[in-house]
C-alpha cells in the first residue's frame, strides 16, 4: 500500500518537474524579450520550483525505504524535511524577488510587451491545473511534502496572475507606469512570503511529532474497542511517519485472562488497525488488567 502511494506521488512530483522546466524557459525568454522583470521573477520562482521538487522527489523515495538498524521507526521523516526545505526554498525565492522588484521600480525601463501577457494567461492555467491534480494526490496519499510540492504551483499562478495585473496596468497607463509590473511582483512576493510560512508549519508540526489533524484517535478507539476482549481504552498516541501512521495504544481486558490470551487479543487489536483505511503501518498495544484498574480506582476512592 505504502509503495503504490509513494509511487502515486513521484509520478506527479517528476510531472511538475516537467511542467516547470517549460514553464521557466517560456517565461524567462519572454521576459527578456518583452522587458518584462516581473515575468523574469517569475521564471526564477518556477526555477526554484524545479528544485523544490527534486528535493520532494528525493524526499518520497528516502521515506519508502524499509526500517533498518539504524532507523527502527523507518524513514519516514524524510518526507516532512523534505517538506520544510521547500517552504525555505520558497521563501528565499520570495526574498530574491522583493530584493530585484526594488531595485527595477527605482530604475526607469520601458513598459513590458503586449504579447507577454498571453504567454501569462496560458502559465496561470497551467499552473492552476497542476495544483489541483498534485494537490489531489497529496491528500489521498496523506504526502505532506506532495500537498508542499502542490502550493509551489498555486503561488506560481497567483505571482502569474499579480504579473498580468501589473502589466494591463502599466500598458493602460503608458508612460509613467512601466514599474507597474514590478510592483506587482512585489506584492506577489508577500503572497508566496504567506503561504511559505502556511506550509512549514503543518511540516514542522510532523518533525516534532506533533499530534496529526483530523479525527484518527477517535477512529483508533472505536476499532479497538470492536475486537472481542477489550472491554475499554486509553492513552492514544498516534505519531505520523512518512505517508502512514504509528499507533500507540492501552486497552484494558480481563484480568483473570492468562498472559497468551491478553497477548492474543492485542495481537486482534493490532491486525484490525494494520487492515483499516487509516493508513496505519504499525500499533504498540499495551495490555492492562481491567479489574486490577478497577481496584485502583476504589482504593484512591477509599483514601479521599
Amino acid at each position: 500500500m505504502t509503495e503504490s502511494k509513494t509511487n502515486q506521488g513521484l509520478k506527479t512530483t517528476l510531472l511538475g518537474i516537467l511542467v516547470n522546466i517549460i514553464l521557466a524557459l517560456c517565461k524567462g525568454i519572454a521576459g527578456v524579450l518583452g522587458h518584462s522583470f516581473a515575468l523574469i521573477a517569475d521564471a526564477i520562482e518556477s526555477t526554484s520550483d524545479i528544485f523544490s521538487s527534486i528535493i520532494v522527489y528525493a524526499g518520497l523515495k528516502i521515506s519508502s525505504k524499509p526500517r533498518d538498524e539504524n532507523h527502527p521507526y523507518g524513514h519516514g521523516k524524510a518526507e516532512p524535511i523534505a517538506a520544510i526545505i521547500v517552504t525555505l526554498a520558497l521563501f528565499t525565492a520570495a526574498i530574491i524577488i522583493i530584493i530585484n522588484s526594488i531595485k527595477e521600480i527605482i530604475t526607469p525601463h520601458y513598459a513590458p510587451a503586449p504579447f507577454t501577457l498571453i504567454v501569462l494567461v496560458g502559465v496561470v492555467l497551467t499552473k492552476e491545473l497542476l495544483f489541483r491534480k498534485v494537490n489531489k494526490v497529496g491528500t489521498s496519499i496523506n504526502s505532506t511534502a506532495v500537498k508542499t510540492d502542490s502550493w509551489h504551483h498555486r503561488s506560481d499562478a497567483i505571482t502569474s496572475a499579480a504579473v498580468f495585473i501589473g502589466i494591463v496596468i502599466a500598458l493602460i497607463g503608458g508612460k509613467g507606469w512601466e514599474s507597474a509590473d514590478d510592483w506587482s511582483a512585489l506584492f506577489a512576493s508577500f503572497i508566496i512570503i504567506a503561504n511559505a510560512v502556511f506550509l512549514f508549519l503543518p511540516a514542522f508540526n510532523e518533525i516534532m511529532d506533533g499530534k496529526p489533524l483530523g479525527d484518527i484517535h477517535s477512529d483508533v478507539y472505536k476499532i479497538a474497542n470492536s475486537i472481542k476482549g477489550v472491554s475499554n481504552t486509553e492513552k492514544c498516541i498516534v505519531r505520523k511517519m512518512g505517508l502512514d501512521y504509528i499507533v500507540e495504544l492501552h486497552i484494558w481486558v480481563d484480568g483473570s485472562l492468562s498472559v497468551a490470551e491478553g497477548h492474543n487479543i492485542a495481537h486482534d487489536v493490532k491486525n484490525k488497525l494494520l487492515a483499516s483505511t487509516l493508513s496505519i503501518n504499525d500499533a504498540i498495544i499495551h495490555v492492562e488488567p481491567d479489574n486490577i484498574i478497577n481496584l485502583k480506582d476504589s482504593q484512591k476512592k477509599k483514601t479521599k
